[in-house]
């Protein structure tokens, strides 16, 4: 039981880096989307998997489809704010609103758990 309560701690960790990363990425990069994803297409290691996993509960738990979509695209699928925006028939400027809110919830949710 202690094991299995370490490993979940050990996930809440790397959760609580990811969602860092995250947010740090985005203050640090207002104007420029930099890519979440490894070099390789696949995680090459059971640690990635999880990491994969996680990361995408993590983004799945954003309240707003909108939001979803676009965390999704800019950050895991390497696309500009600009794409997305073209994607969704939206303005940029929307875009990265809807960034900035889903950002600052999944911050809020990673701080909340800790």
């Amino acid at each position: 039981m202690n094991q299995s309560l370490s490993v979940i701690d050990s996930y809440k960790e790397e959760l609580h880096r990811i969602a860092w990363r995250l947010q740090y990425r985005a203050r640090r990069n207002c104007n420029r989307e930099l890519p979440l994803t490894h070099n390789s297409p696949q995680p090459e290691n059971s640690t990635e998997w999880v990491e994969t996993i996680l990361l995408h509960q993590l983004i799945s738990s954003i309240p707003s489809a909108t939001g979803k979509k676009i965390i999704n695209e800019i950050y895991l699928q390497d696309k500009t704010e600009g794409q997305v925006a073209q994607n969704l028939n939206i303005s940029q400027q929307a875009v990265n609103k809807w960034k900035k809110k889903s950002l600052l919830f999944l911050y809020q949710k990673m701080s909340s758990q800790d």
